[in-house]
């Protein structure tokens, strides 16, 4: 794998991040390479020295069926796929061709920890199409403004086999028959920024089957105009995420009109100690949130807490999140900031479904139903994908009703969002990564 050589190689990397080449051509398949385009066969496997190729053990072939250059062949599996390209951090506009003369191509693209960029991009035999997005690669150093190396975000021991950390972009391929033609990456300075400081509930989730909103919702947005910057992490506080650098880092990067959505809850509320408490300590590194991110010119976005899947006996939610909802209500109301009230929609949505149906929006699965996994996992704090999915359509929800100037950039051809309606489980497609644990994220 190639994360056993991560260290040395991110060495490498960070003394050089300056002197790397950010805009890219891939041309893929054995066949005529398209003029302007470096060449991608089954054979080019990533290395840090070439810095682009198959990654993470892909298994793929080439099909050439002759013509043009650029869209007459192809690189396709029977198994997920993924590319890497080494990359500083920072914003870029991916644009993917996809296609066959003789077959029929369906293809779900994900980058870096299985963070949805296009759902289901779909394309006729004899055609091509292009699908295009913008995506956040990031690192864990922390720059001045002439770029010098002056901190660093502490990282759990786990996230260093994460797959964005690594100043690489790593594109997976998947879906019922991916066919791709061609990448190009080149860097996007003019995107407005989303940043997304959470816990579990937001992350991007690395492994099946738990997912979370934040590596759902990118796929809302339109490309170019919008970038998500995923810097949630599993088992994080407010005073955590301040303490390990993470707010820190989104601050070096972040740059006048950005924004930064804030969702915590889960483990603040098991914190003691005297003067700990969702009135006090809470609201305190809720405002000292804010402040910073208004220094920077950003604007501040509130989330409560979505509830845990956690029923009365007559079908109604418990809240055991306490009063910690309302301190971020509070604070939004005195600070004069923007609230999405997850919380509130995520009673209506879950009492929609119910005891029963809601399941299948958590990691609720019986023995075996994926490799490895011995025992059944029932988890009510952390979502699976479709759950994520319905979660990220309410957060989608709350920017629309908060008039959020972003709202404008949603693409269009979503419908609006009822969370007393859930959409059918039977309408979501997710084909699943390659990478599976039975091991529960941190937090609950």
């Amino acid at each position: 794998m190639r994360k056993s050589g991560y260290f040395a190689a991110a060495l490498f990397i960070f003394c050089n991040i300056h002197s790397q080449q950010i805009s890219f051509k891939f041309d893929f398949g054995s066949g005529q390479t398209a003029p302007g385009y470096i060449q991608i066969t089954p054979e080019s496997k990533f290395s840090y020295l070439i810095g682009y190729g198959f990654d993470q053990n892909s298994v793929v072939e080439s099909i050439d069926r002759g013509g043009d250059p650029l869209t007459s062949d192809l690189i396709t599996s029977k198994k997920p796929f993924y590319f890497s390209v080494k990359l500083p951090d920072g914003n870029y506009d991916v644009k993917v061709i996809i296609g066959d003369k003789l077959e029929n191509t369906s293809a779900t693209i994900r980058a870096e920890c299985r963070r949805l960029m296009i759902e289901k991009a779909t394309s006729i035999k004899s055609k091509t199409t292009t699908v295009s997005f913008t995506v956040h690669v990031k690192d864990s150093l922390i720059r001045d403004a002439a770029g010098n190396v002056v901190k660093k975000i502490r990282l759990k021991e786990r996230e260093i086999g994460y797959l964005h950390w690594d100043n690489l972009l790593t594109l997976e391929f998947n879906g019922e028959d991916p066919r791709i033609c061609a990448v190009e990456i080149i860097p996007n300075k003019t995107a407005t920024t989303i940043f997304l400081a959470g816990n579990s509930t937001v992350v991007d989730q690395d492994r099946e089957p738990w997912a979370a909103w934040g590596q759902i919702i990118p796929g809302f947005f339109e490309a170019k105009k919008i970038a998500v910057a995923n810097y949630a992490e599993s088992g994080e506080a407010l005073n955590s995420f301040i303490s390990e650098r993470r707010l820190e880092k989104i601050l070096s990067l972040m740059k006048a009109g950005d924004y930064l959505f804030i969702e915590f809850g889960h483990n603040d509320q098991k914190q003691r100690g005297e003067g700990v408490g969702p009135f006090t300590t809470y609201k305190r590194d809720l405002k000292f949130f804010i402040t910073e991110v208004k220094k920077k010119g950003g604007i501040p976005v509130l989330i409560t807490s979505m509830h845990r899947r956690n029923f009365d006996s007559i079908g109604h939610i418990n809240n055991t999140l306490g009063d910690y909802p309302e301190a971020v209500r509070q604070t939004a109301k005195e600070e004069n900031v923007a609230l999405i009230d997850l919380n509130a929609m995520s009673r209506i949505l879950y009492e929609a479904w119910g005891p029963e149906s809601s399941v299948q929006a958590f990691v609720h699965y019986p023995a075996n139903t994926f490799p490895g996994q011995e025992k059944k996992l029932e988890d009510n704090t952390h979502f699976n994908t479709y759950g994520a999915w319905q979660i990220a359509k309410c957060i989608r929800k709350g920017i629309i009703d908060a008039k959020l100037d972003i709202a404008k950039y949603l693409v269009k051809d979503i419908p609006a969002f009822d969370p007393a309606k859930p959409d059918p489980v039977e309408k979501w497609n997710w084909p699943l990564s390659a990478v599976i644990t039975s091991s529960k994220p941190d937090g609950n």
